[in-house]
Formats: structure tokens, sequence, C-alpha cells
């Protein structure tokens, strides 16, 4: 029994030796080094054994060597090889060893050479540790061909078809709730297949992270073990990476609840700069445009609305009564050319950017201009994901800059790919639909959204679920002028077909009554005449570059400064420049503040500018109609105050 019991002892202790053994070590190579440059490099190595989690020194259990070269580019500083050795750039040895190196600036993201490097060892470990990740036995063989088969097609992430046949486990950079929130998300229509660039651009701490998703789970590395504010900069990244390794480097203590965005209302009076708190949002509804007869809207158009609720009410239903608190989340193309082509908009020419816009707006722009009735959906979203499509829309708003596809990429794709990176609900992985209309379809058949809402008209009016086309309120004004005046049309668009003049004769046989319903469908004459206006000047004017005519030059370049200049409603991050990554913190909302309210002033002043020149462009009789339908909106104001003295009333304004 003894010498059995020996044995087992020893063997014991011999498992524990190479568990004790098992975990990452970093082994410097020392041919060739003075003692200085041995202990500053063995220094430079043990900080970062002191940065990385517990888990990642666990799991990557092997010894890795570590030297200097002087086989690398200038610029580089350090490479790790595929058979676990990590080169670093000799070139950088003295000033490590001289201490010159933490001192010295750089135009690197980290600030100064020494923790440059730092960060450079970081980085090439966590691609090591995201290639050591591989699957046991002859499984190996078969998702390594997979993945050569993927890579070699093009393709982001392992292939449905290869995931099923396997119990896998993901390497870092290719989960697939890492590839949502990196910017590779889900082809919408396409399953199993990934986005191959990714739009994620602005606000990057280094662009090198957009260049594939190893990369990019590297950098990111880089930034949750050594920035203290990553945490608030890019929440989401950093919950991933906890929950990956089950522990977090220490960070700020707290980070703001509120989120900076730009409000893109078209009241240039109003200081753009708002903030939204995600505790303050009670639900997140589906917002549909619906369809009307232009071509590019036959479909509708996708948004999202926040109902938020006013401050210091508790969050619950009444919420949805707050409407001057509601913002909407709307993808549109962003156009930078003063012409709008829909041949563009099927090639993806035009950028597609996240605009954050007042519900009021919204409605207005739909129900009045566009005649288009609104159905606000709530969507069955849990607390958490709530909050966090709120966090990720902020995320989004500040760094996204894609491309707008009609058939592909529009608004009703994004909408649904922002759903699904924010929440991460499993019963979003699998849904597709590229039309506005047919997502709210498979969003009901999946139990994801309250149709129910919509069933009783005249209550859902009342509570805000839709908000109809003030097609069928015109029409019931033109039925009271149907009423009281002898006129021959039988609908409000004949009415408005109308000219100015014809119209304006029937004013003075008007009563106190009849003059309001006249005054209201005058308004939407004029809406119309402007929409008119702007379409003819696109087309006729702005998009003939044979013309030679000084109006239009000077009209033109009007055109340009506004959409150069309201560019940062839609692209936020060009207000500050190079400066801080990710989500704005408070010490950059002065400066934020500061820049959109000068933006703002600019073009309010265009604005102005603009009207006056524009209207010298407009052919003759579409000029002399605007102007007609200015004054009978003045004549009936006239009008109307009169008749409200008549009978004893106050002065009206």
């Amino acid at each position: 029994m003894r010498p059995l019991a020996a044995w087992l002892l020893g063997a014991a202790l011999l498992l524990l030796g190479n568990s004790a053994q098992a975990d990452l070590q970093l082994r410097l190579k020392t041919e060739g080094l003075s003692p200085e440059q041995q202990h500053a490099s063995q220094a430079l190595l043990d900080e970062a054994m002191q940065a990385l989690p517990p888990r990642f020194i666990e799991q990557l259990d092997r010894r890795i060597d570590v030297g200097w070269t002087d086989d690398m580019p200038h610029n580089a500083y350090g490479q790790a090889s595929l058979v676990d050795e990590l080169d670093l750039n000799r070139k950088l040895l003295a000033g490590l060893t001289d201490g010159s190196a933490a001192t010295q600036k750089t135009h690197r993201p980290h600030g100064t050479v020494r923790r440059e490097m730092l960060a450079t060892v970081l980085h090439e470990l966590t691609h090591i540790y995201d290639r050591s990740r591989l699957w046991p036995g002859a499984e190996r063989t078969l998702i390594q061909r997979c993945s050569r088969q993927n890579s070699a097609s093009g393709l982001i992430g392992l292939p449905d078809q290869c995931r099923g046949q396997t119990a896998r486990r993901f390497t870092l950079s290719d989960d697939p709730r890492l590839l949502d929130l990196a910017g590779w998300p889900q082809y919408v229509g396409r399953r199993g297949e990934r986005e191959q660039y990714n739009r994620q651009v602005a606000r990057s701490p280094d662009i090198y992270e957009t260049t594939n998703p190893k990369e990019f789970v590297a950098v990111n590395m880089e930034y949750f073990l050594l920035d203290p504010s990553y945490a608030c900069r890019r929440p989401a990244l950093y919950r991933y990476y906890q929950e990956h390794f089950g522990w977090a480097p220490k960070a700020k203590d707290t980070c703001t609840q509120s989120f900076a965005f730009l409000n893109a209302g078209n009241d240039f009076a109003k200081q753009p700069l708002g903030k939204v708190d995600p505790e303050r949002v009670y639900a997140v509804d589906y917002l549909l445009a619906e369809a009307n007869q232009n071509w590019v809207s036959r479909w509708g158009h996708s948004m999202l609305r926040l109902v938020i609720c006013a401050p210091g009410r508790p969050r619950g239903p009444d919420c949805r009564l707050d409407l001057e608190q509601h913002l909407v989340l709307s993808y549109r193309a962003f156009v930078g050319d003063v012409q709008l082509s829909s041949w563009d908009g099927l090639v993806g020419k035009y950028p597609s950017r996240l605009f954050i816009l007042p519900l009021a707006q919204v409605i207005d722009e739909y129900t009045k201009t566009e005649l288009r009735s609104l159905a606000s959906v709530p969507l069955n979203l849990s607390r958490n994901e709530i909050e966090e499509v709120v966090e990720r829309a902020a995320e989004m708003h500040w760094s996204y800059d894609g491309n707008y596809y009609f058939l592909s990429n529009n608004c009703a794709v994004e909408s649904l790919k922002l759903l699904r990176s924010g929440s991460n609900n499993a019963q979003l992985t699998g849904l597709d639909s590229i039309m506005p209309n047919g997502l709210l379809e498979v969003l009901k058949g999946r139990g994801l959204a309250d149709t129910s809402v919509l069933d009783d008209p005249r209550e859902a009016l009342r509570l805000g679920y839709r908000f109809d086309s003030f097609r069928d309120r015109y029409q019931a004004m033109f039925e009271v002028l149907k009423k009281h005046l002898p006129i021959k049309q039988n609908s409000v668009e004949d009415w408005l077909s109308l000219s100015a003049a014809e119209r304006r004769q029937w004013f003075g046989q008007a009563d106190l009554r009849t003059s309001a319903a006249l005054l209201l469908l005058e308004q939407a004459s004029f809406r119309r005449q402007l929409l008119l206006a702007q379409d003819e000047v696109k087309q006729r004017y702005l998009g003939a570059r044979d013309l030679q005519n000084g109006g239009m030059d000077k009209a033109n370049k009007t055109l340009q400064e506004i959409l150069a200049n309201s560019g940062f409603l839609s692209r936020p991050a060009e207000l500050l420049g190079s400066s801080g990554y990710g989500l704005p913190q408070p010490s950059e909302w002065q400066r934020l503040e500061s820049e959109s309210s000068l933006r703002q002033k600019q073009l309010q002043a265009l604005t102005g500018d603009l009207d006056k020149e524009v209207r010298a462009l407009l052919e003759p009789n579409r000029a002399a109609e605007i102007a007609a339908n200015e004054a009978n909106l003045k004549q009936l104001g006239e009008h109307l105050r009169a008749l409200h003295r008549a009978a004893g009333g106050l002065e009206l304004p």
C-alpha cells in the first residue's frame, strides 16, 4: 500500500505542478540584451500580464516567447507569429530602456510610445488568444476547412452550414453577438451571411479596427484593458468583454445616465444638442408611415419611436401623452448632392444615416405635407431590451455612416438591424424583411409587435397609436365649403387644383366657419406649392448643368452650403473632429453645444438667403402662384378677424 500511496501522491504533485505551469507565460528572449534592456523589457511584459483578465491567462495555457527584431517596418510596433512568438520593433528598445518612451508623444491612439508598446503587447496576445479558441479532435479540421472556404468567398464569420455540423465554441472574432456590435451585422434577406464592410467609421479610437473582425477584437481589447472611460464610451462592447472574461478592469466610478444626440429638427432657432436618458424611455414603437402613390413611398417608411416620459412623471402608460418629449429614430438617405435621383438610391450613392427627430415634426411632415398616415405600434421588448436599444441608437447616431440602397439597405433593413443589435432578442435573429410594411407584418407574426392598439381607430387616434393623414380633414373642410358655397368641385383635390385667383373669388361670400375652412385649405395649397417649387428647382435648374445662369449658380452655391452645414445633423461626429471616440462624454458636451449652435445660426441665415434666391429661379407662373397663395392667406386672415369682430368676439392675433 505504501508504494501505491507514494505513487499517487507523486502523480498528484506532478499534476499540480503541470497545472501551475498551464497558465500563460511570457518568456523574454534575452540574447543580445544588456541588463538594462532586459529589465525594461521584463517590466513591460509584467505590466501586460497584470493588465490581462485572469481567465485570459488561464485559457491561453502556453509559453509565448517575446523578443526584439530589426526585421520590421519603421512604423510598426510588434507582431505575433503563428508559432506562439511575439516580436517587438528593436527601434523602440532604446526609448523603453532610458524611459523617454513614457513621455514621448505620438499621433497614435494611446498617446505615448510606452503606452503604445503596452497596447501592442496586449493587442498581439489577443490575436493569439483569439486563434487559440479551437475545437476538439476531428472537428478542428472540418471547421478550418469551412473557415477557409468562407474566407475565399469573401464572407465574414462562419456560414450556417458549418455551424450546423459541429457544436463548436466561437472565437471572439466570429461570435455573432460581437459581429453585431462591431459593425458586421447579418445581411437582411441573406441568412448566414455577414455584411462585408464595417460602416461604423465615425468616432473610432483607431480606424484600423474596421479592417476585419480579428483586428476589431484586438483593438478594442486594448481599450477595454487600458482606458478607464471605455465602459462609458462603448458600453455595449464593455459588457461583452466583461461577460466573456467574467472580469473587468477598474473603470470610471460612474457613467452619465444620459446620451447626447443632435436633434435634426427643422427649427433652426432651437439648440440642436439634446440628451436622452434610457430610464425615461417607457417604450419603443415601430413607427410606419403608410404608403402613398409616389414610387419611392409605395411600401411605406420604417422608423422607431421612443416614448419618453416628461421629467418628473413616473414611467408608465401616461408617458404616451407626453408627445413633446418623444423622439423618432429615422434612417434616411442623406442627399449631399442637390439632385435627388431614384437611380442613385438604387445603386447606393447616398449615405444612410440615423436622424433623430422630434415626433411633432415627423407627424407634420407625413400627415400634413405628404398626406400619409402614421401607425405607431408598441414593440414587446423587456425593460433591459428597451434601454439597450436606446443605447445602441445613440452609438449608431455617433458612429454609423452607411450606404442607402432602395432594395437592400433601406429604412426597414436599417431599423431591423438596429433592433437586432440593440436588443439581442433571439426572436429577431432569423427575421427578414426588406419592405417597411412587410416588416410590421413579420414583427406581428413573431409576437413582437402589438397591432391590437390599432383595432379601434378612434381610440388609436386618441391615445397616439395612429396619426391620420390630413387628407380626410381637408376633405371634411371641403364639405363645409360645398355646404355653404355654390362651388362646382366634388373633391378636395379638385379644389386645390384651382389657381389661387379662382379660389379667391369665393372668399367674400364665406361666413366665419366657412372662412376658417378656407384658411386651412389655403395653407394646404401653400405647402403643396412649396413642394412643387422645390421639385421644380431640383429637376429643371439644378440638374441642368449646361445652363449658364448666374442666379442658378448663386442658388446652387447656397444650397451646397446648406447641405454642407446641415450634414452635422446626421453625422454629428464631425463637430468633435478627431478628439475622443465612442459616445461623447460630459467633458465634450460644451464643445458640442457651442459648435452645433454656431452651425444652426449659419443654417438659419442661409435658409433666408435661399428663399429669395430660389424664388428668383422659379418659372414665372410658379412664382406668381406662390405669391398669389400668400396673398390669399393674408386676405383670409384679415377677413376672419373682421367677421370675428362683427360677431362681438375678442380681437384675433
